[in-house]
């Protein structure tokens, strides 16, 4: 999953973005609200966290211009603006949850894990696929009964693949969810990954889809 951070204080982004990639999320990462505002016109991230002290453009311009032009990405917005009057802006112009700084990390990884659940339909922390569960919560992986250790970017990527099971996807998509953008990436790092993958679950886990992406089913053989 792809998270597009963004944060302009350098202490606190940075201990989030330690805290997300330990969780196995890609990150980027910008600190200025016009970048900001140009990468929401092309969205490639799963979810925006969103300050709105921002250098550049104020965060809660970003949100509005964001949701005039029909972006549907879902936004988090983390602020010190705790008046009541401003959370309900935020919320009424097309934030999708509102955190109010100081706050601890893993609460806010406690609201991704939730927005995520709501925006993909789930009711736990629970995607099953191919005879897979994957544990957004633990980061447990279960193949037909057994439990499979996993590195955090295996994880990431059996997560993007099975939250749509069923479909290809691109590894453009990949690469984003597993690395985001702030990483130069080799050319055949997804298909290494994959590689791997396979030899801890079972070579038909993962489909290839020559010159397209890979795809898992939504049932096993």
């Amino acid at each position: 999953m792809h998270i597009l951070l963004v944060e302009d204080d350098n202490q606190l982004g940075e201990a989030i973005r330690h805290a997300l990639v330990q969780q196995s999320y890609a990150v980027t990462w910008l600190r200025d609200g016009k970048e900001a505002a140009r990468a929401l016109r092309d969205p490639t991230a799963d979810l925006v966290l969103l300050d709105l002290g921002l250098p550049g453009m104020d965060g809660m311009d970003v949100l509005l211009e964001a949701r005039r032009d029909g972006v549907k990405t879902p936004i988090l917005v983390m602020t010190a603006r705790d008046a009541l009057e401003t959370r309900i802006r935020g919320l009424d112009i097309g934030a999708d949850d509102y955190l109010v700084k100081p706050f601890h990390v893993g609460e806010l990884v406690a609201r991704i894990r939730s927005l995520t659940r709501r925006v993909r339909g789930l009711a736990e922390n629970l995607i099953e696929a191919g005879g897979m569960k994957l544990n957004l919560a633990t980061a447990e992986v279960e193949f037909r009964g057994d439990q499979v250790s996993l590195t955090r970017r295996e994880f990431a990527l059996l997560q993007a693949l099975m939250e749509h099971a069923g479909h290809i996807v691109r590894r453009e998509a990949l690469e984003n969810s597993v690395y985001g953008l702030d990483t130069v990436v080799e050319r055949n790092a997804i298909e290494v990954q994959v590689h791997w993958l396979r030899r801890k679950l079972c070579p038909e886990a993962i489909r290839t889809v020559r010159g397209i992406g890979y795809m898992i089913p939504r049932e096993s053989k």
